[in-house]
């Protein structure tokens, strides 16, 4: 199934088509004739990594089902743009349709691409270590499902798609609990999760300090520890702590917090086996992308 026949990619379509277009297109209107056959290019105009060859269809038959994208070859996900300008299509079809599409087309497809370029960043500056790259939920209401498909097409692993498909215990869930608590309380909530209907992909707790990371590592049932915020030499001892706990194929670590394209690859050599990232979703700069008539 295409990501475009997903509900909320296209409720997003027809909700930015709507805010756009409004009861019509006034300039396209003006033009001798807009139904007119007529072709547009789809530049690239600087170097970063593709995304949106599955939802760009859709987009454009959201303002007529006749418009047809003739991508090349260097269209595809995840397809990486070493020189620019670059063409990646041609879009055929009513002139005036085009000309409404033009920037909601755009708008779609320089975000994603925009993301998929920063998760290739940092997939590139880990290359080499065991650690993979997350994204979070820090993603723009309504863009979730794009978003994250964004980030497989740089090369990044999707964390969790929500509140209701895993377990996350953070410090606030925990909050007022003490240390010497933490396992029994964690122990508890567990046997509420065996005993309910859910079945989460995983289960993860955050851990604020490196006691708790021992602590949680005596607690059958974790699937992984988050360690928020924590030094590099913070991480590299709850690495060797679960080595010495013979928990290394069982239990994996996350890291995350402060994380920067400048200090990835620092924690990625800590030994940790994930690196989550809200920026990849919440601060990707867009790809400069445009439309031009032939």
């Amino acid at each position: 199934m295409s990501i475009a026949d997903d509900q909320a990619v296209a409720e997003l379509i027809a909700l930015a088509r709507r805010e756009d277009l409004g009861p019509a297109d006034i300039t396209a209107s003006l033009i001798g004739d807009p139904n007119a056959g007529a072709t547009f290019r789809l530049m690239a105009k600087q170097p970063g990594v593709f995304a949106g060859c599955e939802v760009a269809p859709a987009i454009v038959h959201a303002y007529d089902p006749s418009i047809e994208i003739a991508w090349t070859d260097a269209a595809r996900d995840g397809f990486t743009i070493e020189s620019a300008p670059l063409e990646l299509a041609l879009l055929h079809g009513p002139l005036g349709s085009l000309l409404s599409a033009e920037r909601v087309l755009l708008n779609f497809l320089q975000h994603l691409s925009g993301v998929a370029t920063l998760t290739r960043a940092f997939v590139d500056a880990v290359e080499g270590t065991n650690a993979k790259i997350l994204d979070t939920r820090k993603t723009t209401p309504g863009w979730r499902t794009l978003e994250k498909y964004a980030v497989r097409c740089g090369g990044g692993t999707n964390h969790r798609q929500g509140l209701f498909d895993a377990v996350l215990i953070k410090d606030n869930h925990l909050s007022g609990v003490e240390r010497q608590r933490l396992a029994g309380t964690i122990f508890d909530m567990l046997n509420r999760l065996a005993s309910s209907d859910a079945k989460p992909a995983m289960v993860e707790i955050e851990a604020g300090s490196l006691a708790e990371v021992e602590n949680l590592l005596k607690v059958m049932g974790i699937d992984v520890i988050l360690l928020d915020n924590f030094s590099l030499d913070e991480l590299r001892e709850a690495v060797q702590l679960r080595k010495d706990c013979g928990l290394c194929d069982k239990i994996a670590l996350e890291a995350s917090g402060g994380i920067q394209l400048n200090n990835v690859r620092d924690v990625a050599r800590t030994g940790v086996d994930r690196i989550s990232i809200g920026a990849l979703t919440h601060s990707a700069a867009a790809l400069d992308l445009s439309m031009e008539r032939v």
